[in-house]
């Protein structure tokens, strides 16, 4: 069983990445589905299959299925008991019964729903990979970190003695109504033992691979290097980078174009040392819309060639995090060797390392957690392919 996940900034092309993995691995005789969390809902366009709905998932070829991710349908389906107890809690505050359903449906149930129903998939045993769509990347990480963090709670509050509703008694706090009825009590009890198995298969590394999609500009690379450097953080698998949407270098007496193509492969040249180790997957820019499943089959060729998409591409690390009592110390793996000369530099929230190669100078930026913002940095050396960092607590 593989779970691939694509995120990436909005417009990088995550869905066409997904639709195109999906098509190929079904190609392969894998048993697919593809689930989309995005709410632009672009999983039928992409692949020009009509409307694609949120319950049962749409076949579109033999061994390909497909399916959106409707909050609506998916809350009416397996937790109306839980939807209908925060929206009488909102009514019995005066609100309107249009808003109070509204606010019922809390910020992040789409991205959640969707993870369970990831969950649902792989406990029916239908499937041999599961493809999934998720929206930007900051929000993504979130909610793939969130059941590790309920499954461990859920564990503690049930005991050995079974399950005990924890969402009811978290909120019951905030909430002066009534108490939660035992229909609630029970669904809160499957949710809670829903996310825990959720959170093994999320950070299994032989089951799920997290693949980041960006364009070759600055903006969506910083992106996804903070969004890498969140997943180890995390501990989640990152496999691969997708830099989508490249322009050829062409000669032409046009320098707009000109100059565009050549500033994208400059930010290719430089995503792959900055995202060293991992394989940077380089897909061109189209003439022509890419969208229909002949188009996005060819575009899996591009991507994967030869090999199989359920393939795990890399298992390790790119940044590693120890922190004690007195500071922190980062790990990441780099192109360089111990005897190279640079300089590292802290600015706010991340250090700049610029490194005197053969070719030249080569800088890269990278992200620190929030954690080290109380702290100043103490060290910086080189081993062979490793620069680590130390960085030393403000408190006494």
């Amino acid at each position: 069983m593989r779970l691939v996940v694509y995120t990436g900034k909005g417009g990088t092309g995550k869905t066409v990445s997904a639709c195109s993995t999906a098509l190929k691995l079904s190609g392969l005789k894998s048993r697919t589905l593809l689930i989309s969390a995005d709410p632009a809902h672009t999983l039928g366009d992409a692949l020009m299959a009509g409307e694609i709905g949120g319950g049962k998932p749409t076949r579109i070829s033999a061994d390909l299925y497909a399916a959106q991710v409707d909050p609506v349908v998916e809350m009416d389906l397996h937790f109306k008991t839980i939807f209908s107890y925060f929206a009488s809690y909102f009514q019995s505050k005066g609100m309107d019964d249009t808003i109070s359903y509204e606010l019922a449906m809390l910020p992040g149930m789409t991205q959640l729903l969707c993870l369970l129903k990831i969950e649902e998939s792989v406990r029916s045993r239908e499937y041999d990979a599961i493809i999934l769509d998720m929206p930007a990347s900051g929000e993504a990480l979130r909610f793939l970190y969130f059941p590790k963090i309920v499954g461990s709670l859920s564990m503690r509050l049930s005991g050995l003695a079974g399950l005990v509703s924890g969402f009811g008694r978290l909120f019951q706090p905030y909430f002066s109504g009534s108490a939660p009825s035992t229909d609630l009590m029970k669904t809160e009890a499957d949710l809670l033992l829903r996310l825990e198995k959720l959170s093994k298969l999320i950070f299994d590394p032989n089951i799920t691979s997290l693949r980041l999609v960006a364009n070759a500009d600055s903006f969506s690379m910083e992106n996804a290097k903070r969004t890498l450097m969140s997943a180890n953080l995390y501990g989640i698998n990152v496999d691969m980078i997708i830099i989508n949407k490249i322009m050829p270098q062409i000669r032409s007496e046009d320098s707009f174009l000109v100059n565009w193509a050549d500033f994208q492969h400059a930010r290719v040249i430089e995503a792959k040392s900055n995202f060293y180790p991992l394989p940077v997957k380089e897909v061109p820019l189209y003439s022509e819309e890419l969208r229909g499943i002949e188009m996005l089959k060819r575009n899996a060729e591009i991507l994967f060639g030869d090999q199989d998409p359920s393939q795990i591409f890399y298992r390790e690390k790119v940044f590693e995090f120890k922190g004690d009592s007195l500071g922190l110390t980062l790990k990441v793996k780099v192109p360089f060797a111990k005897n190279s000369d640079f300089l590292v530099e802290r600015i706010s929230d991340r250090i700049t390392i610029k490194v005197n190669t053969n070719i030249g100078y080569v800088v890269n930026v990278v992200p620190l957690p929030a954690i080290t913002l109380g702290m100043k940095l103490k060290a910086a050396w080189l081993t062979d392919k490793e620069l680590v960092v130390s960085f030393e607590s403000n408190r006494k």
